[in-house]
């Protein structure tokens, strides 16, 4: 390993474009600021106050199917809606506004309330994944939509207002602006060298095998080199693929196992059941094939030096660029000691 990530440099993220600074030698400095303790309440596996729990009532007064799998319903408070007039707003370029119709989607993991995706079978999970290749077909199938966004957040701390286990889909007519800038960055690289950007770069991976924190036939989740947030994470396809609907009976099976593994393994690296943002990037429904997308999923952790220990954008990261003190090596390697067991099920969360 180079001797310049053992000081203060820069490293490019290749998908924006943007620049963050890492400062290795920062993770030594004694912690002395906020420390909260850890939530351990146990929940039930069914909660007659979840709107999301089944045969229970929704703030709009529909009322839950007893479902056993996966449920699928629009959001009743969504974002996005279809039902908006096509209207603009200028004022020389300096006050500029457009209208967005789209929908919003809420897809419940499982009927348990309290089984987070780490603690689901690869099996059920499959059923997720399953869901999210319908949902990402029939929605991006409409005229209207360009854009379909499948997330997740985990965790009271990334603003989750219901802890059953869910995920949001929104899909709306413009692409958003965080794939839109990769869509740019990706297309740029490939009039340049002719080939995908993600797969130059996840040969690359393969190759020095230091930021890899696990794998199977088919996906890599690895630390990327440009990582922002202490021990984020991306999900690549081995194969090329540019979205949910190319993968093959075998990949979606193998989708589910990576899933499962990689977050079981954020779960054990504090014993707690880890806190994040993630999403699927993939190619845009907007009928445009040059795109030059390669599928994959982010997962943006807040966690820090543990499960009462978060990192916020504060100061020089929200006035210039990003920083860092764990590198994206050393992040990985933690992450990639940890048991693919889950600590609740083991005696020990390492191997």
């Amino acid at each position: 390993m180079t001797q310049l990530f053992a000081q203060p440099h820069r490293r490019l993220n290749i998908l924006t474009g943007e620049w963050i600074l890492v400062s290795p030698q920062r993770a030594q400095r004694p912690w002395q600021g906020q420390v909260e303790k850890v939530m351990s309440a146990v929940l039930p596996e069914y909660d007659p106050q979840c709107y999301l729990c089944p045969g229970n009532v929704r703030a709009d007064g529909t009322k839950n199917p007893p479902y056993q799998s996966t449920y699928v319903f629009t959001n009743d408070f969504s974002a996005l809606v279809r039902q908006t007039k096509n209207e603009g707003y200028n004022e020389k370029n300096l006050l500029v506004a457009a209208t967005e119709s789209g929908t919003c989607r809420v897809v419940c993991f499982t009927p348990n309330h309290r089984t987070t995706l780490p603690e689901m079978s690869v099996e059920n999970i499959r059923h997720v994944v399953d869901v999210w290749t319908e949902e990402y077909q029939t929605l991006g199938a409409r005229s209207d939509i360009h854009y379909v966004q499948i997330f997740e957040n985990k965790g009271e701390i990334m603003g989750c207002s219901n802890p059953h286990p869910h995920c949001q889909i929104w899909a709306q007519q413009s692409i958003p602006v965080e794939p839109q800038k990769e869509l740019i960055h990706a297309s740029k690289y490939f009039q340049e060298h002719h080939s995908c950007i993600l797969c130059d770069y996840l040969q690359l991976e393969q190759q020095t095998n230091s930021r890899i924190v696990c794998e199977n036939t088919d996906f890599v989740a690895l630390v990327p080199f440009w990582a922002v947030w202490p021990f984020e994470t991306m999900i690549l396809s081995k194969r090329h693929a540019v979205s949910l609907t190319d993968f093959s009976e075998g990949e979606k099976n193998s989708f589910a196992d990576i899933l499962k593994r990689l977050t079981t393994q954020y779960d054990n690296l504090f014993e707690t059941s880890f806190p994040y943002s993630a999403g699927i990037h993939q190619m845009p429904t907007d009928g445009n094939k040059e795109h030059h997308v390669h599928f994959h999923m982010h997962f943006y952790p807040p966690l820090l030096r543990s499960a009462t220990v978060k990192k916020f954008m504060v100061g020089y990261e929200m006035l210039a660029n990003p920083q860092r003190d764990i590198t994206a090596e050393l992040a990985a390697e933690r992450l990639r000691q940890c048991s693919e067991i889950h600590y609740k099920l083991h005696s020990s969360p390492t191997r």
